[in-house]
């Protein structure tokens, strides 16, 4: 049986440059890097360096790096953090950003009695920058807007640079997910003026459980973890030495090879769309995924004219043609009710409909789309 991972939103596969490197660090750079002995310095220099990599392809200070267990755990030191140690008595959000960001300000909303405004969005799930405006100009609250530069699920692209601009204008703090967008696009926080970001190596080829906040040097941020002084006292715990190594290696090579792989990914993408659009009547595209302007290269998101009864089938008979792909992010895939996302924007009928996201790398190749239309397109014609 063919295996087509096409879910490289939940996870990457690892390069194997990165894999090398970790067992190398692994095998060799044992010590702990708050030991002061010869063991404990050489780790910390792995660390340290590591940490200057990751920053410079940023453009900003190291220092400006913390080290975490990833994504989620970033979004929540930055936000529970502005709202306990920056006074921020509100935030501003929107209903399509990744749950690590909306269950925390949900949390924050009841056990600080923050308030919570969330801006509109406009039919394909993109945000109305005059409301976001708006909102910035009537408010007397300490406030902070969060909002992910590139959405998970459906692909749209914030304008980052806009959003930062604007919140500077009316002296709020700016916290974006750049979970989906470190790695595959460039980002310059010395000429984005942006406050706090999260980022996590699994999602451009490096290792899980390794990530990074930047935080904005004399932000005010405290600590969420306590019990040590490692990452300059914002994050207690024994540094992941082989994890970080390879999330900065991970990193490199994206950046190294970004212009050449994004060309190939865009140019698989474009086909797969023309593919779908021409073998399945009445497929739509949910979001702006289909335009490459307005979304990421890295996936589609579509809604397919199926039967509720074979939509329930769906997932499980690819899974069975040896087919990863996700119905809603994977982080919450054990979920009832559908997607949040799809449902900020999507029409009622389009939402009994299922909806499924193809995301990809330059692992990937034309005939992985080929398979993987023939398949769908069979179980439409022809169910099991």
């Amino acid at each position: 049986m063919k295996k087509v991972y096409f879910d490289s939103a939940a996870t990457t596969q690892l390069r194997d440059e990165v894999i090398t490197h970790i067992a190398e660090v692994l095998k060799n750079e044992y010590g702990n890097p708050s030991s002061t002995h010869s063991y404990g310095r050489s780790s910390k220099s792995l660390l340290e360096t590591a940490r200057k990599d990751i920053a410079k392809f940023l453009n900003v200070s190291a220092s400006e790096i913390i080290f975490t267990s990833g994504g989620t755990e970033a979004d929540n030191l930055i936000l529970t953090s502005a709202v306990r140690d920056l006074g921020v008595t509100r935030i501003i959000s929107s209903k399509i950003e990744h749950h690590a960001v909306l269950h925390t300000i949900e949390w924050l909303e009841k056990e600080h009695a923050i308030q919570i405004d969330f801006v509109k969005l406009d039919d394909c799930g993109h945000v109305d920058y005059e409301h976001l405006k708006e909102l910035l100009v009537n408010t007397s609250h300490k406030t902070l807007v969060s909002l992910m530069h590139v959405n998970n699920e459906v692909g749209n692209i914030l304008e980052l640079k806009k959003v930062a601009l604007l919140c500077k204008e009316y002296d709020a703090l700016f916290h974006s997910d750049t979970v989906q967008s470190v790695g595959h696009f460039e980002l310059d926080f010395s000429e984005i003026p942006i406050d706090f970001a999260a980022a996590a190596a699994h999602k451009f080829h490096g290792p899980k459980g390794a990530g990074f906040a930047f935080i904005r040097k004399n932000s005010g941020l405290r600590s969420l973890i306590h019990g040590g002084q490692q990452e300059r006292g914002l994050r207690a715990g024994t540094e992941a030495v082989y994890a970080i190594a390879g999330m900065s290696e991970a990193l490199k090579l994206s950046y190294q090879n970004l212009e050449e792989e994004r060309n190939y990914i865009i140019g698989l993408k474009n086909y797969f769309k023309e593919q779908l659009s021409n073998t399945i009547p009445n497929l739509k595209f949910n979001g702006s995924c289909d335009d490459n302007a307005r979304s990421t290269y890295t996936l589609l998101n579509v809604c397919l004219p199926i039967t509720p009864e074979k939509a329930m089938l769906l997932l499980f008979q690819l899974d069975l043609k040896g087919i990863a792909c996700s119905k809603g992010s994977a982080c919450q895939s054990g979920a009832e009710g559908g997607s949040h996302v799809l449902k900020a924007f999507l029409s009622e009928e389009d939402m009994k409909k299922p909806s499924l996201r193809f995301s990809f790398s330059s692992f990937n190749t034309k005939e992985d789309v080929d398979y993987v239309v023939d398949v769908l397109k069979d179980y439409i014609e022809n169910g099991i």
